[in-house]
């Protein structure tokens, strides 16, 4: 029996709001910068505290999600501007309850605020989205995420009654 292994890499779209805070960010650095050369010192500790900020933020405007795709197994990671890697989440087809696509009616019991919602989508109008529900030892999840078809086919063979297609 071979293993089914399936790398698929999503780059989140960026909004006006990520560029606008960017863009705000970066200004608020450069005018600390400015105001402690020609204003006062103290501004200087404001331009290294705004570095630092700059530092852990930055990155996280530039996300991408990669799914890997082990039998029956999916991991999510979050790559942040292509240098640092997290794991978001790990979800085994055992613990899904239901896997349908993101506008499904199936879906509709699910959406009053009851599961919490986490996305790993990009972010795109035109994309495949789908939701899965998953129940972790403390609460019920719905992932939204990106699927090939090679993820779905192999999803529906391990759980066929939990995953919807239409």
């Amino acid at each position: 029996m071979s293993d089914l292994y399936i790398e698929l890499l999503v780059k989140k779209k960026r909004t006006a709001t990520d560029t606008i805070l960017k863009t705000l960010l970066i200004a608020l650095t450069v005018i600390a910068f400015l105001a402690g050369l020609l204003i006062t010192p103290l501004a200087l500790i404001v331009f290294v505290g705004l570095l630092v900020l700059d530092y852990f933020k930055l990155p996280g405007f530039d996300l991408e999600y990669e799914y890997l795709y082990v039998n029956g197994e999916l991991d999510i990671d979050k790559i942040m501007s292509k240098q640092k890697r997290k794991r978001v989440g790990s979800f085994d087809m055992k613990n899904v309850e239901m896997v349908a696509p993101v506008k499904s009616h199936e879906l509709d019991y699910y959406r009053n605020g009851k599961v919490k919602v986490v996305d790993y989508s990009s972010g795109e109008e035109n994309a495949n989205v789908y939701a899965m529900l998953v129940k972790d030892d403390k609460e019920q999840k719905m992932v939204l995420f990106e699927p090939n078809q090679a993820i779905l086919d192999d999803m529906r063979r391990i759980a066929p009654r939990a995953v919807k297609l239409y």
